[in-house]
């Protein structure tokens, strides 16, 4: 109990506070909304901090701290505040203040417009995702194995192999008839592919100038470390979404849902940085693997979402 305070001591006084807060100002009815809304956001964020604290562990100190004091910042107001408004902005043409108009006074419009988002956000999220579940299993370099069709993965693991497949499961998906947003789902999702390749072949290229092998460093800083840290922001940004349209499935109040999704990503942020200060993905040598499955699981069920409807309890 006294390791959990330590360590969760500001997330719990934080969430009790919102609780109350939303108690006091909208109801009981409404702080349930809230506590579910969280449970939603750390669930479905649970893999995301597994994937995290992998990456976070090669960081320095410096970067560690940046990532819960500004990266915190952009997990709360950029990725589950103003991304949301921006996306719905341009997907629905509409001006950056009408948009915020319509959240605060007209809700269930607002997260109708977030569904019509949904193909466009599904198709990156997806896109990317799958990317980085293919690049872990399809890994030569990997030596631990959960499953033993890993062992087949890791023989035929070549850097080009992730790019094909994934590519090869968009256009599948693009051309399939019941789906609407074949343009979509091939363009954006390869935007999601190359986007992740571009992250990796940065950090492979920052290694070689700064003469460190990023992939077996203790500690990464500068450049290198600025590059990780934009990485980890786009993770974020990939797997916030799921968690928003989850909360839209509960209640259409965009100040419950910012408040329920703000407070579990403060919870998800001191989560990741316990398991690297507790050294956990050491002591557990198969949760990576658990969470890559994990991440392969809600990629696929993003795209598949774009031709058969999926309820958001499956992707949890």
């Amino acid at each position: 109990m006294k390791v959990f305070l330590r360590h969760f001591w500001f997330d719990l006084a934080l969430t009790l506070t919102a609780i109350i807060a939303v108690l006091v100002g909208k109801g009981l009815l409404a702080a349930g909304i809230i506590i579910v809304v969280l449970i939603i956001e750390i669930s479905f964020s649970f893999d995301n901090a597994v994937i995290n604290a992998k990456i976070l562990s090669r960081l320095s100190k410096f970067w560690q701290t940046l990532f819960l004091t500004l990266g915190i910042l952009i997990a709360v107001v950029g990725m589950r505040l103003v991304f949301p408004i921006l996306l719905v902005s341009l997907t629905a043409n509409l001006a950056w203040m009408d948009v915020i108009d319509i959240a605060l006074n007209d809700p269930k419009s607002y997260a109708e417009y977030i569904e019509l988002a949904h193909p466009a956000i599904s198709s990156f999220g997806g896109g990317f995702l799958i990317m980085l579940a293919l690049s872990f299993f399809l890994n030569k370099h990997k030596t631990t194995h959960w499953l033993s069709i890993e062992r087949f993965f890791q023989k035929i693991g070549k850097w080009y192999v992730s790019p094909i497949v994934a590519l090869v499961i968009l256009a599948v998906l693009a051309v399939l008839p019941a789906n609407k947003h074949g343009l979509e789902t091939i363009q954006l999702g390869s935007l999601g592919v190359v986007v992740y390749l571009a992250i990796q072949g940065l950090l492979w290229l920052v290694g070689k100038l700064v003469d460190i092998d990023t992939a077996k460093a203790t500690k990464l800083t500068g450049l290198a470390a600025l590059t990780s840290f934009f990485y980890l922001e786009i993770l974020d940004a990939s797997f916030s979404f799921d968690g928003v349209l989850g909360a839209f499935a509960i209640t259409s109040d965009v100040i419950l849902i910012a408040i329920g999704l703000g407070v579990g990503a403060f919870w998800v942020r001191s989560l990741t940085i316990f398991m690297v200060r507790r050294k956990t993905l050491e002591a557990f040598i198969f949760l990576e693997h658990g969470a890559h499955y994990a991440v392969a699981f809600l990629a696929m069920t993003m795209l598949t979402s774009l031709v058969y409807s999926i309820p958001e309890y499956a992707t949890g």
